[in-house]
């Protein structure tokens, strides 16, 4: 595989001309096309990405980092791109990393790679540690698997793979949906250790509102779908299935609200 022709880099980013164009010309010392789609920024991003060599594709409105990164996909899926790497604007993920992906990728035949920070997690700050691990003990008891890292943005994917997962969500929780899709379709997942970065950027996720966003995800396709499952009525020799990678453990069953609760009074 010729990664680097064979590869686009899709970066979604908001307000970050301080970063954005060390970050594409790094990047594009390991892949020729790098996709920058600007979701609304206020400042020079969308300038400074296309001096660097990317191509911008620039969206008047903020719609969601979601949103952002579907219409990178679907352009780099138009363009015959069979992967597509994706790296936060923020210069929180190092391009030296991204050999990393490639090689496990051609080890494992995985469709979707992810980055794990969980390595030296102790970098990492507390509140985004904590409720990074929150959400991956409860999208691993959903899928059947152990997922270390659930929410890091620095992922190598399949394109073909993509095109069969139907995804819905607009803002951060697609990084939960595509991972909890990928497996729930039987693709092959791996995670690869990666660096951790944190300067003094500002996070663009905000704990209140992203919070609720991602439990709207898991109460309507996660939770709901295994209650659907359990209550299906079941007669003669019909048989009622359901994949066992959006079964959760008694021990998850029936409290996403008040867990919401708990967990905004941690942040």
């Amino acid at each position: 595989m010729n990664w680097r022709t064979q590869c686009a880099a899709i970066i979604p980013c908001v307000n970050e001309e301080a970063t954005i164009g060390a970050l594409v010309a790094a990047v594009r010392d390991q892949v020729e096309t790098v996709l920058v789609v600007d979701d609304g920024s206020k400042d020079h991003t969308a300038a400074v990405a296309r001096r660097a060599g990317a191509e911008v594709i620039r969206r008047e409105c903020c719609g969601g980092k979601g949103a952002a990164l579907q219409i990178g996909w679907q352009r780099a899926h138009n363009c015959a791109f069979p992967w597509a790497l994706m790296l936060d604007g923020d210069g929180q993920h190092s391009p030296e990393d991204i050999p990393a992906f490639f090689h496990r990728a051609e080890a494992t035949g995985a469709a979707l790679i992810v980055g794990n920070r969980m390595v030296d997690a102790a970098r990492m700050p507390w509140l985004r540690r904590h409720v990074n691990q929150w959400m991956s003990r409860r999208l691993s008891l959903a899928s059947g698997r152990q997922l270390p890292d659930s929410q890091c943005g620095f992922r190598l994917m399949d394109l073909g793979a993509w095109t069969r997962v139907p995804l819905r969500t607009r803002h951060f929780e697609i990084e939960s949906e595509l991972l909890h899709g990928f497996i729930a379709a039987g693709q092959v997942v791996e995670f690869v250790p990666i660096r951790v970065i944190y300067k003094n950027e500002q996070s663009k996720i905000c704990p209140l509102r992203d919070t609720v966003r991602w439990f709207h995800w898991w109460t309507t396709r996660i939770y709901s779908a295994r209650e659907l499952a359990v209550s299906a009525p079941r007669s003669g020799n019909s048989k009622v299935t359901f994949p066992s990678s959006s079964i959760t453990s008694s021990a998850e069953n029936g409290r996403p609200a008040l867990e919401m609760n708990l967990l905004k009074r941690s942040v």
